[in-house]
Formats: structure tokens, sequence, C-alpha cells
């Protein structure tokens, strides 16, 4: 039976599991969320009333949450390309750095854009300051951890990998990365360079002017 995937290609959490999917060449379905298409946001609301997106549909089995879905694949559709450690040391390194990536690359980004997309009268001066500033001190503290890194927990590509992906490509049109952080730009660039990822973005070009702060002309 073909895998679902209810994703939209502009978003950051269904790029990170699309760079999964791409990875190892899945076959999967594409169940485009639009709001142009009402029945099928209904029907993604009744598999996850949360209505977060992506969800995975295997057969009667709804898989929410983005590094869910991930480690799903691997279990029940591993291919050639391994992207979580069976060493469970390793796993856990692999673990932390998505967690890193969700939390302090991906939430505070999510925050100033959300904040973009209020009335003028209900933003969050100060919510978009700490933002920002949760934004730089995850940078520094990556630029230092990828000084010694080519991928976000060693030296094979992983589920962190996929998270780091579109998490820094969304950050850095954000809330510009430094120029002092040089780690981070090239770890960024690799990102950009790996097959996987070149071709959800290329996937997502066409949405670009959706994006509130504006997208800038490049990547």
């Amino acid at each position: 039976m073909t895998l679902k995937l209810y994703a939209h290609p502009f978003s950051s959490y269904c790029q990170k599991v699309l760079i999964a999917l791409y990875e190892n060449g899945t076959p999967f379905e594409w169940r485009l969320l639009d709001h142009e298409n009402p029945r099928l946001l209904g029907e993604f609301a009744a598999l996850w009333p949360l209505k977060r997106f992506p969800v995975l549909v295997d057969g009667e089995r709804t898989i929410p949450e983005a590094s869910i879905i991930i480690e799903y694949l691997g279990l029940h559709y591993p291919g050639p390309v391994s992207l979580l450690p069976l060493n469970a040391g390793a796993a856990l390194e692999v673990r932390a750095m998505d967690r890193f990536f969700d939390n302090y690359i991906s939430t505070p980004q999510q925050r100033v854009v959300a904040d973009s997309l209020r009335p003028e009268a209900e933003r969050d001066a100060r919510s978009v300051r700490e933002a920002r500033e949760m934004l730089d001190t995850a940078y520094a503290w990556l630029d230092q951890v990828m000084a010694k890194r080519e991928w976000a927990a060693g030296d094979d590509f992983s589920v962190a990998d996929c998270a780091a992906a579109p998490f820094l490509f969304y950050a850095d049109w954000t809330h510009r990365i430094d120029t002092a952080f040089t780690h981070v730009l090239a770890y960024r660039r690799r990102l950009l360079a790996r097959p996987s990822f070149a071709r959800a973005v290329d996937e997502a070009r066409v949405y670009r002017p959706l994006f509130p702060l504006g997208a800038p002309d490049r990547d």
C-alpha cells in the first residue's frame, strides 16, 4: 500500500520528512494541503485533529510529528541511508541534535514569523527580541559544534541533518546568520548541496512569495 504524506512543500517540518523520503527514494503519494482544497483539509483534520503537518498515513496507521515519521520510515521502510544509528549512544547524540534544531532554531524562527502575521496592534516586540536573541545564542553554540563535524551528529548524515537543513534555511532568512559564524554558514551550504534537500528547496520555490518577511533573492 502506498504511503500518503499530508504536507505542504514550503513548510520546514514537511521538508524535514521529504529529505528523509528522498534520501532513500521511498515512494509516497503527495496529499498537498491547500486552502483551495477544503475537502482534503477536512480529511486531514479527521486524521489528526491538532491539524499540524506533516502527517504520514500507512494503511490504517496515522503517524504525526516529523521526527517520529522519520524514525517510523527507518523501521518499516528502510533504505540504503540509515538516518538513525543502531548504536544507542550514537542515536542519543542524533536525537539530541534533532531536538536542538527543533527547539532552538525552528521555534524562535517561527515565533518571529508568526508575530509578523499578526495585526500591528497585537504584535509582541519583546517576544520577537527574545526569539532573535535565542537564535544568536543558538548560532554561536552551533558554530563551536560544527567546527569539528561535517554533519550535525558526526560523520554521517542523519535525522538531525534532516531537521537542520530547512530550519537553518529559513532561520537565515528570518534572522541572518552572522558572518562570524563561519562553521554554521559552511554547514548550511553543505546542506543546500545535498541532493535530497536541494530537491525540496526547488519544489518549494514557487511558494516563496508567501514568506511574510520577504524571501531574499538568494538560495
